[in-house]
């Protein structure tokens, strides 16, 4: 495969990838879309509120700069002044009787009766190009084309009723302002809340989906798939996914469209002090996406590392008495150290390219701020710019520069999440190799009856555990199935349940093939135990019945009965309702086995499946079991797998199996009486006792 090519597989993936996870987004398009309104508007609040402040410093702050014209009579905006009304608000065809405030000497001095030039020069006003400044302690003098123009000291009372409108206009313009923040706030609240909502429901909606897909999984995928592996895909990659469904998405939206917003009033406020702004864009386009590409990398490096210590976990601490009987402890933690140094250096190098990113974009926004203050102030003295545009400009280059910042952390998040995504799906893309059929037989009743015929089986390709295997066991049967280890003997007993598909043969329940079988209908109807025993968190009762509200508490005790493990329940402390931690280790072994009789029990099966089921209860327990096995055996198909003969003889029919395929059949005495593989066994058990 070419590298080309390869590149764009991996594209072609990350788009479907992408495509996939929008898909969750679609049962929540209306908050969604609400969200991005709300966007949009607190964006506009946001480009709104520099301009504000701008106009204001313009229009009110510098409104001295502002001329006044005599109005004859009282107008809205009018001010008595001097016994005449002025106003800052007079038709552009007036030429006479202005005034003009100037400041010299961090005074304010009003100049009145001008003619248009005269104002137009005054508001120019500029030391350096007016000469023969005349200041005394009430008036100031200037010479201007051989004219003396003379202004008046204002004092503090007189200037604030000259200025009164301006005060006003501020005043209006800062609760304009309070209101701008407060609806910031309140949409802000808003979208925040619905994010976190929609985010954590699409979350919690992905986790169900995760769980319930394992559930359906074949026994084949967790044979080969570490537990903490899988727990991982559930809880750490699900959880990465969060906070891209509750903010990223729409604060890259967000972003994107506050850059946009930016670039564009800035355009059409100055274009000339906006090309300033940008000079540094095409270099922040450029680190921003080497960035993209190194971020991508090292959160894959870490999703992976974070699996394979999660993996190392739930092995270690399973297998921790097994770990302690051998004293490997040290050894474990070094284990443990190497595996925890690689998450260490993966989160460190994860850091580092951010510690590295951020400083740079902050200081190139600090060199566009000191572009912007050089020329913008030098635009300022020359009068080619207000001191109010050049307030929204220094706003927004910091403004600009910090979204596009935050844009490239939220990709590095969305890689993240994508990286976790990649590794949900593998999980929800793995196809359940026990598949049911559309329209599945569903008995009224199983008898119990069990043929194979010309079974062969294997777990991997054609390493055939079962060649050519052919039996049959008749409704209420006792059929046990003896032989060395790795014979094949368990494999039968999973064939029945169908946790495993075979490649050539035919397995038959009651004369159907168990693949046209409804499947919950033919595991419901097979009752296993399990040498190995399985307790749940929880409390004696919730173990027996499994979550079946069907089961009632007078059928757990009639179960537990049944099989004497009432005995032991009955003498604890809170009876059924005693509290088990997982794997049942406050109960012992025995103890463990009678509740997991008594749980099988409880779900009435026709078909009793033993494997192994008395190897590891000590004599006194065995036969209370003994006892209550053959109680249950009436009227069931039973199966059993034992080692230790003595256990089976009374069975209807004894099946040997010697490398994957069945060598001899018949009951105890006659399998004596041919004198081969059975008597074999029988003789060393006799010689071991």
């Amino acid at each position: 495969m070419t590298k080309q090519k390869h590149i764009n597989m991996q594209k072609t993936f990350k788009v479907n990838v992408l495509k996939r996870l929008l898909k969750y987004i679609k049962p929540c398009w209306k908050t969604m879309v609400l969200s991005f309104l709300l966007v949009l508007f607190i964006t506009g609040l946001e480009l709104y509120r520099p301009v504000l402040i701008g106009g204001a410093i313009d229009q009110y702050i510098n409104g001295y700069s502002q001329p006044y014209a005599e109005v004859g009579e009282y107008s809205k905006d009018a001010i008595f002044y001097n016994n005449k009304y002025i106003s800052k608000t007079f038709p552009s065809t007036t030429k006479n009787n202005l005034l003009q405030l100037i400041i010299y000497d961090n005074k304010y001095y009003l100049f009145d009766d001008l003619d248009l030039n005269e104002q137009i020069i005054l508001k120019k006003f500029d030391e350096s190009v007016i000469h023969d400044i005349v200041p005394t302690e009430s008036v100031l003098k200037l010479n201007i084309n051989n004219e003396t123009l003379t202004g008046t000291l204002m004092h503090k009372d007189d200037l604030k009723i000259l200025r009164t409108g301006d005060f006003s206009g501020i005043k209006f313009v800062s609760l304009i302002y309070l209101l701008v923040l407060g609806l910031s706030f309140l949409c802000n609240f808003l979208q925040t809340w619905m994010l976190q909502l929609t985010g954590q429901k699409i979350i919690y909606n992905i986790r169900q989906e995760v769980f319930q897909h394992v559930h359906s999984l074949s026994l084949r995928f967790f044979d080969i798939n570490p537990v903490g592996k899988i727990v991982t895909r559930i809880t750490n990659d699900v959880e990465s996914l969060s906070e891209m469904y509750s903010g990223i998405l729409v604060k890259l939206f967000k972003n994107t469209i506050k850059i946009i917003g930016l670039a564009i009033v800035m355009i059409s406020i100055n274009f000339k002090m906006s090309m300033y702004a940008f000079i540094l864009l095409p270099l922040i386009i450029f680190l921003t996406f080497i960035f993209k590409r190194i971020s991508r990398a090292t959160y894959r490096i870490t999703r992976t590392k974070i699996t394979t210590i999660n993996t190392f976990l739930s092995e270690n601490i399973s297998g921790m008495k097994l770990i302690q009987i051998f004293a490997r402890e040290n050894e474990k933690y070094k284990d443990f150290e190497v595996k925890s140094k690689e998450l260490f250096h993966a989160n460190f190098k994860e850091m580092m390219v951010f510690a590295i990113f951020r400083p740079i974009i902050y200081m190139l926004s600090i060199v566009s701020l000191i572009i912007i203050i050089i020329s913008g102030s030098a635009s300022v003295l020359q009068g080619a710019l207000s001191m109010g545009t050049l307030f929204i400009f220094i706003q927004y280059i910091g403004s600009f520069f910090e979204p596009i910042q935050e844009l490239a952390e939220q990709l590095g998040t969305l890689q993240s999440a994508m990286a976790s995504a990649e590794k949900i799906f593998t999980v929800l893309d793995e196809e359940p190799q026990i598949v049911q059929k559309e329209n599945p037989t569903k008995l009224d009743v199983i008898s119990g009856k069990i043929e194979f015929k010309n079974v062969w089986f294997a777990y991997e390709n054609e390493e055939y555990i079962l060649r050519d295997v052919s039996f049959t066991i008749n409704p209420g049967e006792k059929v046990a199935f003896v032989g060395a280890t790795g014979a094949g003997k368990s494999s039968i007993l999973n064939l029945i349940g169908r946790y495993y598909d075979i490649q050539k043969g035919e397995i038959l329940i009651d004369g159907i093939n168990i693949k046209d079988l409804d499947k919950d209908q033919l595991r419901g109807s097979i009752g296993q135990v399990q040498q190995d025993v399985f307790i749940f968190t929880g409390d004696i009762k919730s173990n027996i019945r499994l979550r079946n509200d069907e089961i009632t508490e007078t059928q757990i005790k009639q179960a537990a009965s049944y099989v004497n493990a009432k005995t032991f329940i009955e003498k604890l402390p809170n009876a059924y309702n005693e509290k088990v931690t997982e794997r049942g280790s406050t109960l012992s072994q025995g103890q463990r086995q009678l509740l997991s009789f008594a749980r099988t029990l409880a779900f009435h099966p026709r078909i009793l499946v033993m494997d192994e089921a008395t190897a590891n209860i000590d004599t006194e327990t065995e036969l209370l079991i003994q006892e209550a096995i053959q109680k249950l055996m009436d009227d069931r198909t039973t199966i059993m797998v034992a080692h230790r003969l003595s256990t089976i003889q009374h069975a209807d029919n004894i099946i040997v199996m010697h490398k994957g395929k069945i060598r001899e059949a018949g009951t105890h005495q006659e399998l004596l009486n041919l004198d081969g593989i059975y008597k074999k066994l029988y003789q060393l058990q006799l010689n071991k006792l």
